[in-house]
Parts: structure tokens; C-alpha cells; sequence
């Protein structure tokens, strides 16, 4: 069993480069390029952040799955805060 500590901080890593993603992808129009590259983007990050950790091929579905999250919860907040911005 690999160290615990490098896993649980790629995991984090991953959630938190893909939230400013998901909070910007909010809005942008859907299926546009760079709706699309903002999907995309953090892959590779995350990638190379994982080969630097050492970690093998095993760990890309817990880094998928918190990049998914990352994007999601970031479009959340984004609209909760135009839900909750007061008209003038």
C-alpha cells in the first residue's frame, strides 16, 4: 500500500485546480470551445501531478472523480452567488 499522504493530497489538488474551472464554465454558452476547454483543462495538471507523486494508473479514477466534483461544486457557487446578488 502506497503512503496515504500523497494520495489524499492529489485528490485535494485535483478538487481545487477544477473549481475555478467549473465556477467560470458557469458562464459560458454550452458545447462552445472554450466551454469545452474548460472541461479539459485541469486533465493534464492533474496528470503530470500524479506522475510527479509517483502514484500509478490505479489512482486516476479517485482524480477523475474529484476533478468532476471540483467542476461541479464550482458551478454551484456560481450560481448561488447570482441567485443571491441583490438587484439595485
Amino acid at each position: 500500500m502506497q503512503n496515504a499522504l500523497p494520495i489524499i493530497g492529489l485528490v485535494t489538488l485535483a478538487l481545487i485546480i477544477s473549481f475555478p474551472c467549473g465556477y467560470v464554465r458557469e458562464n459560458i454558452r454550452k458545447y462552445s470551445i472554450l466551454w469545452w476547454v474548460l472541461i479539459h483543462l485541469p486533465i493534464p495538471i492533474i496528470v503530470v501531478l500524479r506522475m510527479k507523486a509517483g502514484l500509478n494508473w490505479h489512482f486516476i479514477p479517485l482524480t477523475l472523480g474529484s476533478s468532476v466534483a471540483g467542476q461541479l461544486l464550482g458551478g454551484m457557487v456560481n450560481r448561488r452567488r447570482k441567485r443571491n446578488v441583490k438587484a439595485p
